[in-house]
């Protein structure tokens, strides 16, 4: 069975592919929304899908039924999808990954995503998720970044991943890509835990920020700025009403702001950082070219 489905063979400069999924690794919806919304700003179009069925347990990722214009029901499966977007004023493109985190055969799926990288040349993989934690919706997004690739991680400022327990598949894809030759790095952006159910454009914002950083591409989410700031206004006037909940919130402002005021915690990834992203990816990718 052929498990990816190509539509056409894409043109693409020196790619970096981009992975986020929906599910475990993607609190408040923050990943999943910033891939999107790079999807959109570049005008990404689709060239491949991962077929669904060795993948899913369609129990709990279940396809949807709909009418078509001729008032047939239609099943829709839920499929990853793979898109290629040009960037302008960009050394690279882009290859995004999206869709529900897989529930069956992670390495098989693995491998399969590890051999469309290869083919379309992806030269670094950039993996997005976010995760709940004890920070503040009123102060900017901590997004933190690991890698395995001692070089890497210096140029970068980012952390070598310690963490050891259960993973998803952000683990399981890190460790194929390695083996694969094609260097890897996550961005996390921290997501208020009390409010875990909202969806958060403000997360996604700084995810965004961040990826277009690493490709030195000018991008304005300005959709997702105006939501970022919906969001805050309603948060805090959730957290107005209940005095409990507000003393709580004014206890990790106050932690946030005692923290932020270090000057070098590895692994985080603050504004101040972001114009070098891309010139130390270069220069990066330039001393470390891909093992085909």
């Amino acid at each position: 069975m052929e498990l990816v489905r190509w539509e056409r063979e894409p043109a693409l400069r020196r790619p970096l592919l981009v992975v986020a999924f929906e599910g475990w690794n993607d609190a408040g919806d923050a990943s999943s929304l910033a891939l999107s919304y790079l999807a959109q700003a570049w005008q990404a179009e689709r060239f491949a899908t991962i077929d669904a069925e060795e993948f899913y347990d369609f129990t709990v990722t279940r396809p949807n039924v709909r009418l078509s214009d001729a008032g047939h029901r239609e099943i829709v499966w839920p499929d990853i999808e793979l898109l290629g977007a040009g960037v302008p004023g960009s050394n690279h493109d882009l290859v995004l990954v999206r869709g529900v985190e897989p529930q069956l055969k992670w390495r098989t799926f693995a491998q399969a995503l590890v051999e469309v990288a290869t083919k379309v040349g992806a030269e670094l993989a950039v993996i997005l998720g976010a995760l709940l934690a004890d920070v503040p919706h009123t102060r900017p997004v901590r997004v933190s970044g690991t890698t395995d690739d001692r070089d890497l991680a210096d140029r970068l400022g980012l952390a070598a991943p310690t963490y050891e327990g259960p993973t998803g598949i952000v683990g399981v894809l890190h460790d194929a890509l390695r083996r694969g030759g094609i260097p890897t790095a996550s961005f996390w952006a921290a997501v208020p835990h009390y409010v875990h159910q909202l969806p958060s454009p403000k997360a996604a914002l700084a995810l965004v920020e961040r990826s277009a950083a690493l490709l030195g591409a000018p991008v304005d989410p300005m959709e997702l700025r105006t939501a970022a700031r919906q969001y805050e206004r309603e948060v805090t006037e959730r957290i107005a009403d209940d005095e409990d909940a507000a003393a709580y919130v004014a206890q990790l402002e106050e932690s946030a702001d005692a923290d932020w005021t270090d000057p070098g915690v590895p692994g985080s990834l603050r504004l101040g950082n972001i114009d070098e992203l891309a010139s130390e990816v270069e220069k990066f990718l330039r001393e470390h070219p891909r093992r085909d």
